[in-house]
């Protein structure tokens, strides 16, 4: 069994953040994500998103607020354990063992939950479902890697019109089609896709995909019309993610529908479990990247007294550190 100081599950923004903030306190970490790479819904779902609302930056595009998150806590190098679901909560001697799916067991002072919305699913595509390859993608991390492509995008939401903006400069060409007339996405953004050379197909579904070991193609039936086949080196399939706590709720938490209660410290109802940003419910919640980061500071400070009772609750300021 491993010994760390702090879990961190989700590696979204709030848990980068805490990360850096616990190795500024001296504290060991483990960052914990089922998906693939750090920046959760952030990466997932608008990589290419300019947010507007972080203190100290007037604008940034999502991918470029989660590398400066990641360089900002690799200066106390935690431990990535991504592509990992948390699985189980125990105790052992009055501290928190975390059991993961690998089979793995963490022993750590304190865990701290950041997992947002919860893990994501993508919805499939139906398309899909039947082809045996690659070349099927959910979400785009590098767009600069479908550069010269035949891109085909499956959706009518942000992420959708986010990565045909993203893909339509680099890529050969960029279809982009929708199973209704009217999309999700904000009107717009859509308007700025209408205005690039991206073909916009829409009350039509992608039946079927062509390729041996890779995606060499497509079918798009319209309502009511025909059926046409497409070049496709790769198919983004933007039709959204399903979200759920998963194992967590099995642990006993107190649970206000998706979100956990926590207090002013940021503990749970469960002894050395705290959480972080989205998830978390207690009076007068606001759901910002910006609250996150305060939550993520108070419950590390929090739980630095949890794991020694010596350790003064303010650490003082970093700008103090030598």
């Amino acid at each position: 069994m491993r010994e760390v100081d702090v879990a961190i599950i989700g590696a979204g923004p709030t848990g980068l953040f805490a990360a850096y903030y616990a190795g500024f306190r001296g504290l060991s970490v483990a960052l914990v994500d089922v998906l693939p790479e750090p920046g959760g819904q952030v990466t997932a779902m608008y990589p290419e998103k300019m947010i507007f609302d972080i203190a100290g930056l007037p604008s940034i595009k999502g991918r470029d607020l989660v590398a400066n998150l990641v360089s900002q806590a690799n200066a106390f190098h935690p431990e990535y354990l991504l592509g990992v679901r948390a699985e189980k909560l125990s105790y052992l001697d009055g501290k928190p063992v975390l059991g993961l799916g690998n089979g793995e067991d963490l022993h750590c002072g304190a865990i701290l939950i950041t997992a947002g919305l919860g893990s994501f699913t993508p919805r499939p595509l139906p398309a899909a479902e039947t082809f045996v390859g690659s070349g099927i993608v959910f979400f785009v991390p590098q767009p600069v890697e479908l550069t010269g492509q035949d891109v085909l995008i499956v959706g009518g939401g942000d992420s959708a019109f986010d990565w045909a903006l993203a893909l339509q400069p680099l890529a050969r060409s960029v279809t982009l089609v929708h199973r209704r007339e009217r999309f999700r996405a904000h009107a717009a953004t859509v308007d700025r896709v209408r205005d690039l050379s991206v073909r916009i197909v829409v009350n039509a579904e992608v039946t079927r995909l062509h390729g041996d070991g890779a995606v060499t193609g497509a079918e798009i039936a319209v309502k009511g019309g025909a059926t046409e086949s497409v070049p496709v080196d790769t198919v983004v399939a933007a039709l959204g993610f399903t979200a759920d706590l998963g194992p967590l709720t099995q642990w006993g938490l107190g649970l206000d529908r998706r979100h956990i209660r926590v207090d002013s410290t940021m503990l749970t109802n469960l002894p050395r479990v705290f959480a972080a940003g989205d998830i978390t419910e207690y009076p007068g919640k606001v759901r910002l990247i910006a609250t996150g980061f305060g939550e993520a500071a108070t419950a590390v400070n929090n739980a630095a007294v949890a794991i020694d009772p010596a350790a003064h609750l303010f650490p003082g300021h970093s700008s103090d550190a030598s």
